[in-house]
């Protein structure tokens, strides 16, 4: 440094600084604090939403090409069970439509995808879609009698509702 700038340097740090600037300092620096200490949490909070909504977005990014194979996998297992109950058929066809459908529902769990259980349990409008009700006094009022189409799940996520057949008892008044 030059003798000059020096010499400017200790002129300034020689001047007394006035009262009011002296006791405003440490308010300020609390509340420029206070400031930076929120930008870090909020921006932190961002961060971790960005990761989570990331992380969902490749969970379900394959979602409809998920719910279009439904539709294969459950004509799939109608077939096998159509092939299973008829007498004559060749054993080896069924055995190849077996081993498919293992294939099938094995990709499915892979993929978190779990079917949806209702038979037998009472009616449940997040999960199910009711197409029929029928009178009864077989089961209780509001508990489904038959899957009419299963539902499925994505990862705890419903992707298709189950098609249901609801009881109505008719000893409800």
């Amino acid at each position: 440094m030059d003798d000059q700038s020096q010499q400017s340097q200790e002129e300034i740090l020689s001047q007394e600084l006035p009262a009011e600037t002296v006791v405003k300092a440490p308010d300020e620096a609390a509340i420029h604090k206070d400031k930076y200490v929120r930008l870090l949490a909020e921006f932190d909070n961002m961060r971790k939403r960005h990761e989570r909504d990331r992380a969902d977005l490749i969970k379900y990014a394959h979602e409809e090409v998920i719910i279009e194979c439904l539709k294969l996998y459950d004509d799939l297992e109608r077939s096998l069970l159509a092939f299973k109950s008829k007498e004559g058929m060749d054993a080896n066809l069924v055995k190849g439509l077996e081993m498919v459908y293992n294939s099938m529902k094995e990709l499915m769990g892979k993929y978190e995808v779990k079917p949806i259980e209702a038979k037998g349990k009472p009616f449940d409008p997040n999960t199910q879609e009711v197409l029929m009700q029928q009178e009864t006094t077989e089961f209780p009022d509001g508990v489904v009698m038959e899957e009419l189409e299963k539902g499925y799940t994505l990862g705890g996520r419903v992707v298709r509702t189950a098609k249901v057949k609801v009881a109505k008892n008719s000893n409800v008044n």
